[in-house]
Parts: structure tokens; C-alpha cells; sequence
């Protein structure tokens, strides 16, 4: 009965979807604030009803209900509970579900909150935000069916499908028992666990700002309510995008094995795309709130971002691209194409239609090319210049040369490095010198003053970073543009205080908190940028200064690698856990300056009752300030005195990007923080002017 009821719980959500979408149509086209109602109460049923969804697929992981292929095909008898819970986003179908769940959750949420306050806009974002819910639905319900059990049918073929054929028979529940797969091993680990609903969240996090986008073009209303309504939302998803690309650079870390955390595959980057446009329209739309300006430029910035976002979900899920990343090649990729495409020229169109109708002019111009609006302007520029360039390289050149020449060209790490890092200076430069300019006009001399502090402090931290990691004259070029970005925030909250300690009389404590408390987007904002700067850091060390070597070791023999010295002790070899994986693992001291400082455990495990890929390798590291001492185990021969090659790396300085992901959601947190949290009562009265106002 579980995968009945779910099937019947997704298409009631499914059909609910599509009412609220007509209903909203029709009652803001005819002002029938009943049927807007209606579609509002339509599109509040969508999310209980994947919640339950969604609920008895996970109790059907958890209760072994081997009989569902979903089941059978992410977890075994020997999967511990916490991943078969996990195992809702373990494979293609259940994420989706997952994804669709989310998508109405952050819909509802959105209609919720501004049902009184945006009732002009509501119908509209209705009809975009459960569009998108129908859709992705579909593609659960008709391609990708997670409800779907197995039957045996009288010529003993096995079927698929919710409901019992027509003489089709469930198959014996041991023999499913002693045949389900299992979840891959690599996903198997914190960062995997995290990392899915992170960039889901993130993902459907970006639609509302679109929604609201569209909802303003729409209905006419072209003020920036469309813009403060939906600020939060766009901050708890680029943070929830954030935290989802930093925990998948470590999960690569950790389990991959190659000893980095970013390798420009194309998954990692359609993920990362969407991050850069909605850095930007994080930026730019403050322009508009301040000065009236790039209103036109803000909603391409929001459809560019939506864009990302679905044709980031399309390339991983489609099978356009191979990854260790992405899911199997589906029948999805056209509908997931033609979704992405349509929703695309809608926006699109409406924006040129409201501009030739004179409705988007801006309120101010350009005066002063160091004008705080300009900076950011150029700064959006740059993120745009990224975009395209990662796009290129990931998607547009591989997929035109396969398509038009028959040639499949790959433009790999080498590519990017040669492109990004130009732009990522430039990036962290503006990132120093924006927060000292001012809206409207700044002279060049009164800039250069402010900045004096700022360099000098940026000097001293350059002098610092060259105490403990190596440097050469592009490293200190890329420390000093980083490290200026995040001293300039420092220095700015440090001004703020003092002013209010020395005019307020107030402790420094006090003085820092009532500052923070009176501009929570501002001193948020400088946060995010320490963190963004510390990030920086780490992945200028990293990458520059990597130091790497492959020995073979018998017990008792040492390497020595930047100024590290590493001792084999002893192989601990066929250790069994809970979920039967066979643990192999080599026991290594580290030693400094003669002195031991750490024993590390590398190790690969290897899981028998597993189909496909089996076996995962754990590297052992030691973590200071300085970097990692990263170890992995190759191979090994378990007899007597055998012997086992290592792989390691010495990685400077890669601490500061996990340090700063921290600092990266206390900033978020402070810059979304919101005092006063609105009271929702459902009241026939609140869509009075739900309609279009005359």
C-alpha cells in the first residue's frame, strides 16, 4: 500500500499544481478574487501532500520495502538506517521527488508571507513557482516513477510498475533481499549527505526571486516590492548554493582521492554558474533600491539566474555531460531542454514588453565612473564575463563541436586557469575598493585616502600569510587582492564601532553590537566578504604551492616531504564495520623538526555486497594553519613486513576556504536576519485586490 498511496499523494500535489496555475490565470485575467483564492489555497495543498510523498518513500528505505525498485535500487539489508534515509537523493527519481517537495515548500513559504502585503503580485507567482512545481512533478510521475515495484509477469520477464499488472505476481521478497544494490559507496560520507539538499535548496531558493520577477513584470507593479519581497529568499539561496559547492569540494577532498577539491568538471560547474549570476543580482539590486537604477539589467540578472539554475539540473540529470557527479543518462533531457528554453523566452518577452512600453527607465544615470553604483555595476560586468567563460568551457565549446563537427573537444583544467583567474583578481580588487566609494560621485583623491589604511594593513597581512605558506609574485599579487577585499571590511566595521564608542559612549562590545544590529545587510555583507576573501586564501595556496610525491614503503621506512617526515608503522588490514565494508588502513606518524606531531590513518574501504563502483578511498590528514599533510593509500601487500605506496600531498594554506565557509553563514545569517516576523491569518478579505489593479 506504500507505493500506491505515495503515487496517489504526488499526482494529487501533480493535479493541484496545475489548478492553482489556471486558476491564477484566470482570476487575475477575469478579477475573480474567489478563483485567485482558490488557486492560492490549491498551491498551499501542493506541499502536504509531497510531504506525505516524500514521508512513506523514505519509510519504504527505512522499512526495506525491496519489492519498490527505488528501494531496491539505492539501499540493502546491510545499509545502515541514516543512509537509507539518505537515500531519498540517491538516485535520479527520488531526487527529484525531493527537489519537487522542496520547490513547494519554498513556494508556499513565499505565498505565505506575502499574501498581504504583495496581493497585486500573488496570483503571478503562483502561477510561475507551481508551473514549476507542475513540470518537475511530471517528470516524476511519468518518467522518472519512484513508486514503481517489481512483478513477475507469466513468461517470467519481470515488470515495473505501481499497480498489479494483469497476472503479474511480486517476486520473492529474500531473493530481493539478497540482490538490492545498495547505496553507492561515494555517497556514503557527511559531505554527500549535505551536500544534494544544499544545491536543491539553493536551486529552487532562486526561483522565487524569479517568480517575483515575473510577477512584477506582469502585473505592472515595477517598484522594488518585488525585490524587498523576495531579498531573504534570494539570500537563503545563494548561502544554501554556497554551503552546497564548499561541502562538495570537500566531499571531493575527502573521498575522491586525487587530492583537490575543485577539478572544473562540468557538474561542479553547472552548479557553480548560478552561484555567479546570483552573486551578482545579490549586488546589483541594490543599485536599484538606492538609486532608482539597472532595473532592466536586474531582470536579466534574475531569468539569467533561473536560467542557470534549471539548465544546471538539466546538464546533470540529462546525461549531457559524464561525472562522477551526475546521474545516469534519462528520457528527461528533452522536456528538462524545451522547460528551460520556454520559461527562458517568457521572461524574456515580457521584459522587452514592458521596456518598450516605457515602464523600466531608470531614475538616475551614471555621473562618476568611482561611483559606488558604477563599481558595482563593473563588478556584475566581471561575474557575467565569468559566467560566460566557465559556460563556454564546460558546455558551449564540447557541446557545439560534437554537434556541428562530429569532434569531441574537452577544454580542461588548463583552460580555466589560463581564463578565471584574471577575472577572480579583478573581482577581489572591487571587492576592496566599492565599500570606500560612495553612491553618486567620488573624486579619485578622496578614494586614495580612504584606501591608505586599508593597504598598509593589507601589507602587513601579505607579511604574515608569507611567515607560513610560500610565496612567489603572483601569489603575493593574488594574497594582496584577496587579502585587501577582506581588510577593507575589517577596517570598515572598525570605524563604525569607533564612531559609536567614542560619540555613544558605548562599550566596544555594545558598540559593535548595536552597529550590526542597526545595518544587519550591510555588516552581514562585510562578513560574507572576510569569508569570500579567506576563501580566496586558501585556494590561492592550494593551488599554487601544492606539493606532491608517490613512495612505496616497507614497516619502519619514512619519506620526507616539505619539511614533513612521514613513518610507515604498521598495516591494519580486513577490519570489518556495522555495514560490512572491509576497511583497509595503514597506520603513519608524522613528524616535525624531529618531533612527532600527529598519527594519521589513511585507508580504503571496500564494500562487497555493492554493485558498480565499491570501493572508496579515505585519505588520513593532519590540519594546521599551514595546510594539510594529506595521505592516501594506494595499494598495499598485507604479509609479514609488506609493503604499501602512499600518495601525498602537502596542500598550504587549504583550511582558510573551510574556515571561511563558516564565516560565510554567520555573515548570511546576519544580512538575512529579520527582526519582526509576519503573522499569516487565511482571510477571505486578503484578496480583495488580488487582481489587477486598474
Amino acid at each position: 500500500m506504500i507505493a500506491e498511496v505515495a503515487f496517489l499523494a504526488a499526482l494529487l500535489a501533480f493535479g493541484a499544481a496545475v489548478y492553482a496555475v489556471a486558476a491564477a490565470v484566470w482570476g487575475t485575467r477575469t478579477a475573480a478574487n474567489k478563483m485567485i483564492l482558490s488557486a492560492r489555497n490549491a498551491a498551499l495543498a501542493s506541499f502536504p501532500l509531497l510531504l506525505l510523498s516524500c514521508g512513506l518513500l523514505i519509510a519504504a528505505l527505512v522499512g526495506e520495502q525491496f519489492q519498490m525498485s527505488y528501494v531496491w535500487q539505492v539501499t540493502n539489508s546491510q545499509t545502515p538506517i541514516f543512509y537509507r534515509l539518505t537515500g531519498l537523493w540517491g538516485s535520479q527519481a527520488g531526487s527529484l521527488l525531493f527537489w519537487c517537495t522542496l520547490m513547494s515548500g519554498f513556494a508556499v513559504g513565499a505565498v505565505v508571507i506575502n499574501w498581504r502585503k504583495h496581493p497585486r503580485m500573488m496570483p503571478y507567482v503562483i502561477a510561475f513557482t507551481m508551473a514549476t512545481v507542475a513540470f518537475f512533478l511530471g517528470l516524476v510521475l511519468f518518467f522518472e516513477n519512484p513508486f514503481e515495484r517489481f512483478w513477475i509477469m507469466p513468461d517470467n520477464s519481470v515488470a515495473q510498475s505501481v499497480f498489479v499488472p494483469s497476472n503479474g505476481i511480486p517476486p520473492a521478497a529474500s531473493t530481493l533481499a539478497s540482490t538490492a544494490n545498495g547505496l553507492n559507496p561515494l555517497l556514503r560520507h557527511f559531505g554527500m549527505i549535505v551536500h544534494p539538499p544544499l544545491l536543491y535548496l539553493g536551486f529552487v531558493g532562486f526561483i522565487i526571486p524569479f517568480a517575483f520577477a515575473m510577477a512584477a513584470l506582469a502585473s505592472g507593479d515595477l517598484s522594488t516590492a518585488w525585490i524587498k519581497a523576495s531579498r531573504r529568499w534570494a539570500l537563503v539561496a545563494w548561502i544554501c548554493l554556497s554551503l552546497g559547492l564548499l561541502l562538495g569540494g570537500r566531499w571531493a577532498y575527502d573521498v575522491l582521492g586525487w587530492g583537490g577539491y575543485w577539478g572544473w568538471d562540468p557538474v561542479e560547474n553547472a552548479a557553480f554558474l548560478p552561484w555567479l549570476i546570483g552573486t551578482a543580482y545579490l549586488h546589483s539590486v541594490m543599485i536599484q533600491e538606492k538609486r532608482g537604477m539597472l532595473k532592466v539589467w536586474n531582470l536579466f540578472l534574475v531569468i539569467m539566474t533561473f536560467s542557470a539554475v534549471v539548465f544546471g539540473t538539466f546538464a546533470t540529470r540529462s546525461g549531457l555531460v559524464d561525472s562522477v557527479h551526475s546521474f545516469a543518462r534519462s528520457s528527461i533531457g528533452f522536456p528538462l531542454f524545451f522547460f528551460w528554453l520556454g520559461m527562458t523566452l517568457i521572461a524574456v518577452a515580457l521584459i522587452f514588453w514592458r521596456w518598450r512600453r516605457g515602464e523600466l527607465r531608470d531614475e538616475h544615470r551614471f555621473n562618476n565612473l568611482l561611483g559606488r553604483e558604477a563599481l558595482f555595476t563593473l563588478n556584475n560586468i566581471i561575474f557575467v564575463l565569468l559566467f560566460i567563460a566557465i559556460f563556454w568551457g564546460s558546455f558551449g565549446a564540447p557541446v557545439i563541436s560534437e554537434l556541428f563537427f562530429n569532434t569531441n573537444i574537452t577544454l580542461g583544467k588548463d583552460y580555466f586557469m589560463s581564463v578565471t583567474p584574471p577575472l577572480f583578481l579583478a573581482l577581489f580588487i572591487l571587492m576592496g575598493v566599492a565599500p570606500l566609494s560612495a553612491w553618486g560621485v567620488t573624486s579619485l583623491r578622496k578614494l586614495g585616502r580612504g584606501l591608505l589604511i586599508p593597504l598598509a594593513l593589507t601589507v602587513v597581512l601579505v607579511a604574515l600569510i608569507a611567515l607560513i605558506s610560500p610565496v612567489t609574485p603572483i601569489a603575493v599579487v593574488g594574497y594582496a587582492a584577496a587579502g585587501l577585499a577582506g581588510v577593507v571590511a575589517i577596517y570598515e566595521t572598525y570605524r563604525g564601532v569607533a564612531a559609536r564608542h567614542r560619540t555613544q559612549h558605548e562599550s566596544w562590545f555594545h558598540a559593535f553590537n548595536a552597529l550590526i544590529t542597526r545595518n544587519r545587510r550591510r555588516y552581514g555583507g562585510y562578513v560574507i566578504h572576510i569569508a569570500i576573501a579567506m576563501i580566496g586564501i586558501g585556494t590561492i595556496g592550494s593551488t599554487l604551492f601544492q606539493q606532491e610525491t608517490q613512495r612505496t614503503l616497507k614497516v619502519g621506512e619514512s619519506v620526507e616531504l616539505g619539511g614533513y617526515t612521514l613513518t610507515y608503522d604498521r598495516f591494519l588490514g580486513g577490519q570489518i564495520a556495522e555495514d560490512e565494508r572491509v576497511m583497509d588502513i595503514a597506520q603513519m606518524t608524522v613528524y616535525q623538526n624531529g618531533n612527532a606531531v600527529a598519527q594519521i590513518r589513511p585507508r580504503r574501504d571496500f564494500y562487497p555486497n555493492t554493485e558498480g563502483m565499491n570501493t572508496m578511498t579515505i585519505a588520513g590528514a593532519y590540519s594546521t594553519i599551514q595546510g594539510d599533510v594529506y595521505v592516501l593509500l594506494v595499494s598495499w601487500e598485507a604479509v609479514g613486513e609488506g609493503s604499501a605506496t602512499f600518495k601525498i600531498y602537502l596542500n598550504p594554506l587549504i583550511n582558510f576556504i573551510w574556515w571561511g565557509g563558516v564565516l560565510l553563514v554567520i555573515g548570511t545569517l546576519i544580512a538575512a536576519w529579520n527582526d519582526v516576523v509576519p503573522e499569516f491569518v487565511p482571510s477571505r478579505s486578503s484578496v480583495r485586490h488580488a487582481g489587477v489593479t486598474p
